[in-house]
């Protein structure tokens, strides 16, 4: 039975996407890339990170300066952003059915812990890491031989097809929610053990394994 529960922040904890892509609209002219409307966004998510960044049109060597600009950048917006509805709730209630709680994100471990600490969760969970846009499995990875954890011991929660590669790369089971930044249809084609609607699904799964 898993034992640790590991969460990606924006997108899957946090409702951030929309303040996520003002920002990056205003750094568009600094960096060449294009900007992009809420419809327009609505489009992106049915590609991959990597269809994504090609789209765009930023160079690969600019892309992860944009990254360290966009969390910088966002450190002013902390006070904007909220939890998807029921996820606080559900979040206390896996940590009273005994589940360690992490969070492992492309975020800085800065902006995500002063956004918990808004939303009252900064002692709930047991661990916060940060990693690059594509490297969160090496992240992963480097956690559980550290824990000394098997990766059976553990379920990922995220919103994007890379958070299911992450995942896949890992060997350990992946849950895909609906309400973040990929749509269910493009989650759905990278097969996720599990997919989920709403945040209480969480708990009937983590129960069922």
């Amino acid at each position: 039975m898993p034992k640790v529960i590991i969460f990606d922040f924006d997108g899957t904890l946090a409702d951030s996407i929309d303040i996520l892509l003002s920002i990056t609209n205003r750094l568009s002219a600094e960096f060449g890339l294009k900007t992009a409307t809420k419809e327009e966004l609505a489009q992106l998510s049915n590609l991959t990170s990597w269809q994504i960044l090609k789209y765009s049109g930023i160079s690969i060597f600019k892309f992860p300066l944009l990254i360290a600009k966009l969390k910088v950048e966002l450190q002013n917006e902390i006070p904007r952003i909220q939890l998807f509805s029921g996820i606080k709730e559900v979040l206390l209630e896996l940590k009273s059915l005994g589940f360690q709680l992490g969070i492992i994100t492309s975020n800085s471990r800065e902006n995500v812990l002063a956004s918990l600490e808004n939303n009252g969760l900064q002692k709930i969970f047991n661990f916060i890491y940060s990693g690059t846009t594509f490297g969160k499995h090496k992240v992963i990875n480097r956690w559980m031989k550290r824990a000394n954890i098997a990766p059976e011991e553990v379920v990922y929660v995220g919103d994007e097809i890379r958070d299911i590669e992450a995942a896949r790369r890992t060997g350990i089971k992946i849950i895909a929610v609906g309400w973040g930044f990929n749509s269910r249809e493009a989650l759905a084609a990278h097969h996720p053990d599990f997919s989920i609607e709403h945040p209480q699904q969480l708990i009937e799964i983590m129960n069922s394994l």
